[in-house]
């Protein structure tokens, strides 16, 4: 009985809302210029609220509806993430002659050291019937006068916690690109005041990308583990275009023999 007082209650609001934006459609026609201004402000602040509910409205079903949260993992893997990139909606999704260090979503930021940058990002929505990722990331390259580009991945902080030298990462991409590239994928470690690197090329030309950083390389203070991150890093990017349809993260102790 109190759930649906309280759809009644929220319908007439609702019904009260639409009749004042209806009304202020018409008023708008014969308004002076004050109040159009302050009809503009509040239309812009209640679209911004309306788009954020309906991003992560979006964002659910679809993920009910495609099953995205699945990742693909090795057996016995006891973490695995998808970065914001591939899972979440961003606002505003896309940017246009990006800068160097520029900021996409929570998680990634994108650099490189073009004097007049011809490059552009954009989420978009996958719609292939095989695509666990809800989102892909776009990036055009035009022209490209700079000697670097790429996209780090900050991870979260439950990826150092118990990571120990006896683990393997793995770095899973789907990456389609219009012509081909050469891509690297760097490991780094914070632990304490040094940062170990792990250097591996990730092998593009297959529909699944699989990297592999085995930490019995890297002289690692357990105790003192406190960041993880990835550089993604393209080499000859110009007058490309390179579309990540997926990208995931796992780890797993290696076997013992």
């Amino acid at each position: 009985m109190i759930d649906r007082l309280k759809r009644l209650l929220q319908q007439r609001r609702h019904r009260r809302l639409l009749t004042r934006w209806e009304a202020a459609a018409h008023t708008a026609r014969v308004a002076d210029n004050t109040t159009l201004r302050l009809m503009r402000r509040e239309a812009t602040q209640l679209r911004a609220r309306i788009d954020a509910v309906s991003h992560v409205v979006d964002d659910r079903l679809a993920s009910r509806e495609a099953g995205v949260s699945t990742i693909r993992k090795p057996a016995l893997s006891d973490w695995a993430h998808r970065p914001e990139l591939w899972c979440a909606p961003l606002s505003p999704p896309g940017y246009a002659a990006v800068g160097n260090r520029t900021r996409i979503g929570e998680e990634a930021t994108l650099y490189h050291d073009c004097t007049r940058s011809e490059l552009s990002v954009r989420q978009m929505r996958n719609k292939g019937e095989a695509d666990l990722a809800l989102y892909g990331l776009r990036i055009d390259v035009f022209a490209f006068d700079g000697s670097f580009l790429s996209l780090v991945l900050e991870l979260p902080e439950n990826a150092a916690s118990g990571l120990q030298g006896n683990h393997i990462l793995q770095l899973d991409t789907e990456v389609e690109t219009e012509k081909p590239l050469e891509m690297f994928a760097r490991l780094n470690i914070k632990h304490g005041p040094n940062v170990e690197q792990i250097v591996r090329e990730v092998p593009l030309g297959r529909e699944l990308a699989v990297t592999e950083f085995d930490l019995a390389h890297a002289p690692l203070s357990d105790k003192r583990l406190e960041k993880l991150w990835i550089d993604i890093i393209f080499e000859g990017p110009q007058m490309n275009e390179i579309y990540m349809r997926d990208v995931t993260l796992s780890r797993r102790r290696r076997a013992n023999f």
